[in-house]
């Protein structure tokens, strides 16, 4: 299961609709759709299909499923389960992401997770889970807020 923000997707573009107030969250989502492709990400998630079917977890919205779903084939990747936030989910990203990957592997086997986050990583470590940290894009202090403080990504 790949994570998709600051895992396959470079977010630092957008960042500036949530670094101050008020935050626009609709356009830093609909902004996702213009997010470079991580290649570390991306090359990773390409050798994992190799021998694995593929699944993403994002703490995006709902709302966001059709653009994301475009950019994963824009970029390639191979088509798999998509896991989003609900719509009116505001729990931190390491509660949300865990949530849905207990859901996942109630029916599946999953052989590793890949997120940039530390302490979704942490979440999924404790449940026991094998996990890659992705490090290949630098930690954003904004995103770590909107993830664990805000319920938003």
């Amino acid at each position: 299961m790949f994570d998709l923000d600051g895992t396959l997707s470079d977010t630092r573009h957008r960042l500036h609709y949530v670094e101050s107030s008020p935050r626009d969250w609709d356009a830093f989502f609909r902004a996702a759709d213009d997010d470079p492709p991580l290649p570390a990400g991306v090359a990773l998630a390409r050798e994992w299909a190799e021998s694995c079917e593929l699944s993403y977890v994002t703490g995006r919205p709902e709302r966001c499923r059709r653009a994301t779903l475009r950019w994963l084939g824009e970029q390639g990747l191979p088509t798999g389960e998509l896991w989003m936030r609900g719509a009116a989910d505001r729990r931190p990203a390491r509660v949300t992401k865990l949530k849905l990957l207990e859901r996942l592997a109630a029916r599946r086997t999953v052989a590793v997770v890949v997120d940039d986050d530390e302490q979704v990583c942490a979440a999924y470590r404790r449940a026991g889970f094998r996990v890659v940290r992705a490090d290949w894009m630098p930690p954003s202090p904004t995103l770590e807020q909107a993830q664990e403080d805000r319920g938003r990504t």
